[in-house]
């Protein structure tokens, strides 16, 4: 199962983090930019490789202490195909690397739609009897708001390519409540039902360390609630945004984990991202920057949850 293959890693560097590469164009040194675009232009192709060389630089920095990478799609998409071509070839070096990819999509439809964004980014793609692996991510999220139908289609595949979804529960913006919070006619909470949906989904892809191939999204800026939906979803992995940027700490999500120091891989984008920032370092030492960073964060949750154990 997918994240059995996660866990290992997790296990492997003592790190149960996951590095967001969600880059913007401001992000990338101007070193980088100008090289793409004396090559290609001007142009989104020439944003595009820019974006690329950006994160191959990071992933050659991390990939020796951080287990996995979380591309989101939008970050690719507003740059056109030459965006999503980006987005497949820093997948594709993530991956020859040795990292667990997320690709953070939030898809959401039913029936042969489903199947569709199932096959395009977990699994394989028929071409006059070629078969290619159009992403090739190891994980996709989704939003589960359309009910098993939604879901159906993904643990298929999941099933068939060893792949796993993280299904939208308590997300992390502070609007959420809005909807999530929200008390059903059993007394449960909307985002308390989706964790229960997860833990049935998750049941026909068992994992060997006893969490399924079915994970929730549950933010760090809602710590009650993480510790809560850890009790309630036993055997449900999380990934859990909010840590860094969006002011969730190691004491707030140190309540993902369970007593082995498994359970949960915590998400930050633009804390490593742009760490160069924060260091007070030139923007061309941005990768340097970003593996001080991915170790500050590894020792920052180390230190509440212990040594990690399988």
């Amino acid at each position: 199962m997918a994240f059995d293959r996660l866990i290992e890693g997790i296990a492997r560097l003592q790190n149960p983090t996951v590095a967001g590469l969600d880059p913007k164009l401001d992000y990338v040194p101007a070193s980088i930019k100008q090289a793409c675009f004396d090559k290609y232009g001007k142009t989104l192709e020439g944003a595009a490789a820019a974006l690329l060389e950006f994160n191959k630089a990071i992933i050659d920095n991390i990939c020796d202490i951080v287990p996995a990478i979380k591309p989101q799609a939008a970050y690719y998409e507003m740059y056109g195909w030459q965006g999503v071509r980006a987005l497949a070839e820093t997948i594709a070096y993530a991956k020859s690397k040795g990292m667990f990819v997320i690709t953070d999509g939030k898809r959401n439809d039913i029936g042969t739609t489903m199947e569709a964004y199932a096959t395009a980014h977990l699994g394989v793609t028929e071409a006059d009897g070629e078969s290619f692996e159009a992403f090739g991510a190891d994980a996709l999220t989704v939003n589960g708001y359309l009910g098993t139908d939604g879901i159906k289609p993904l643990t298929a595949v999941c099933r068939e390519r060893d792949k796993g979804i993280f299904v939208l529960v308590k997300t992390s913006n502070p609007s959420s409540g809005e909807l999530q919070d929200m008390k059903l006619e059993n007394g449960a909470t909307v985002y308390e039902q989706m964790g229960r949906m997860c833990e049935s989904w998750g049941e026909e892809l068992p994992g060997k360390y006893g969490y399924s191939g079915v994970g929730a999204v549950v933010g760090a800026t809602y710590p009650e609630q993480l510790a809560e939906m850890r009790a309630k979803a036993p055997h449900t992995f999380f990934l859990v945004p909010g840590y860094g940027a969006q002011g969730g700490g190691a004491q707030d999500a140190k309540n993902a984990f369970d007593a082995r120091g498994l359970g949960a891989v915590i998400n930050s984008s633009r804390g490593i991202m742009c760490a160069w920032k924060k260091q007070g370092l030139s923007e061309d030492d941005f990768a340097q920057a970003a593996r001080t960073e991915a170790l500050r964060m590894k020792e920052d949750i180390l230190s509440t949850i212990g040594e990690i154990t399988l």
